[in-house]
């Protein structure tokens, strides 16, 4: 059963969401951009344990609230931690007032006419059986187009709503995220492609099945206008994609009605070393630029 109370607040409050979720291959990179060297850790429990003290920090942060931040996006670790001694699905619901969604995706398949699937995901239904009990209110599940190949981006959005209506289905709002390449030199064509095979979908899914839709900043502004109007889409979330914080503000301003959902974005400018002052006000900065850009 869907709660409706916090689907309101994803359909219709302004904001964005913070994507907290990298994980395994990603994480190193994470690391080393908040100024924890390779060398500083030597098993994946270090590892994570660093990551989780990163976002252990972004979360606790007093301007990490409800007031820009409709929901966070975390990583099946994080999920199971705690934050202040108390889990933090049920910190950022019960504290902070911010919804919390789950990545559920396990990396990528082999790259395959143009397009890389995701790996299949084998223990669904424990997955989502753990959510369950962490209250979260939805997962998200990421793809990736690298060409404009017609074969592979329909493959692609059909294994994501295939998934999504059963995550639905079981009681959760699932966020699809089709990412194209920012770096492709067939971005754009691509993007015509997974609009059509988008609007194909959505069109075949019942009506009261809905989605949040969480796609590459398009080389058109408010090329995914038809989207956002569409009756099964809950919210148009924009991923950065590799711009910095400046470019993804930017390019996400020009498209209206469509919101952040940032991760290496909001986190640029955060420092291990930094004190906590300094920590808070770079977070404070990133926060109000992206909110500024959703909201326009």
């Amino acid at each position: 059963m869907i709660d409706e109370k916090r689907l309101k607040i994803m359909s219709d409050k302004p904001g964005f969401i913070a994507a907290l979720d990298q994980s395994g291959g990603s994480t190193p990179t994470v690391l080393r951009e908040y100024g924890i060297p390779d060398d500083t850790y030597h098993t994946d429990e270090e590892m994570f344990n660093l990551a989780h003290d990163m976002r252990y920090r972004i979360i606790a942060s007093p301007d990490f609230s409800s007031d820009h931040i409709l929901a966070a996006i975390l990583f099946e670790d994080t999920m199971k931690r705690t934050i202040e001694g108390i889990n933090t699905c049920e910190y950022l619901w019960d504290k902070k007032g911010i919804i919390p969604f789950l990545k559920i995706d396990q990396g990528l398949d082999v790259l395959k006419s143009g397009a890389q699937m995701m790996k299949p995901i084998e223990n669904l239904n424990e997955l989502l059986e753990e959510a369950n009990k962490y209250n979260v209110f939805g997962t998200k599940m990421r793809s990736l187009i690298l060409s404009a190949n017609p074969v592979g981006i329909k493959d692609v959005v059909e294994q994501q709503f295939e998934l999504a209506t059963t995550i639905f289905n079981q009681g959760f709002i699932p966020i699809i995220e089709p990412e194209i390449d920012i770096n492709s030199p067939e971005k754009g064509k691509a993007e015509i492609i997974l609009k059509e095979e988008l609007l194909t979908s959505l069109n075949n899914l019942d009506s009261n099945v809905k989605v949040i839709l969480k796609l590459s900043l398009p080389k058109i502004p408010n090329f995914y206008e038809e989207l956002i109007d569409h009756p099964n889409v809950v919210r148009l979330a924009a991923l950065s994609g590799g711009f910095n914080k400046a470019e993804a503000d930017k390019k996400l301003s020009e498209n209206k009605g469509m919101i952040a959902s940032f991760s290496r974005a909001l986190e640029e400018g955060l420092a291990y070393q930094e004190t906590d002052m300094e920590f808070d006000y770079a977070l404070k900065e990133s926060i109000n630029s992206i909110y500024k850009s959703s909201i326009k």
